[in-house]
């Protein structure tokens, strides 16, 4: 089934102008790029000195960040925004919201609204526990990948 949707997405991206194609379905990410993006050699030797900055901030600490990553993931859960758009807590102004903090959610309830190009998408949840955070306030705009939720799960 994988190999059909992936030959799609392959096809979609040949036969458009597009470079690059991301798809998210059902916890799984397919991404594919047609050609390499074009780096200017300036671009090139900042990356490079920032890629050996962080190397070395990772290689002066790693096994006290790593447990306190591992103890914050194991129990919490970010829920990021997969598209850019407008924020919205609840389905109208004169509603309350979906969720507030300490509020219980299960799989599959809606948490917001993300209004993208005058279409309203519903973003539902993808594990059940309780709103621990609200990230991002009502009627403020968001974008790809910004956490909008942090979830204490109940698994």
């Amino acid at each position: 089934m994988w190999k059909d949707k992936l030959k799609e997405v392959i096809y979609i991206l040949e036969n458009s102008d597009v470079n690059e194609i991301e798809v998210r379905f059902w916890f799984r990410k397919i991404k594919v790029t047609k050609k390499p993006s074009i780096i200017s050699p300036e671009f090139s030797k900042n990356l490079n000195t920032l890629t050996s900055h962080t190397n070395e901030e990772l290689q002066s600490s790693p096994k006290k960040e790593d447990n306190e990553s591992v103890t914050a993931n194991d129990k919490t859960f970010t829920v990021h925004s997969p598209m850019p758009g407008t924020f919205y807590s609840s389905p109208d102004p004169d509603s309350s919201p979906f969720v507030k903090k300490d509020s219980s959610v299960n799989e599959g309830d809606t948490l917001c609204i993300i209004e993208a190009m005058k279409i309203m998408n519903e973003i539902q949840c993808e594990r059940g526990g309780s709103v621990k955070e609200v990230l991002v306030e009502n009627g403020s705009p968001v974008e790809f990948d910004q956490p909008l939720f942090i979830l204490n799960c109940s698994e």
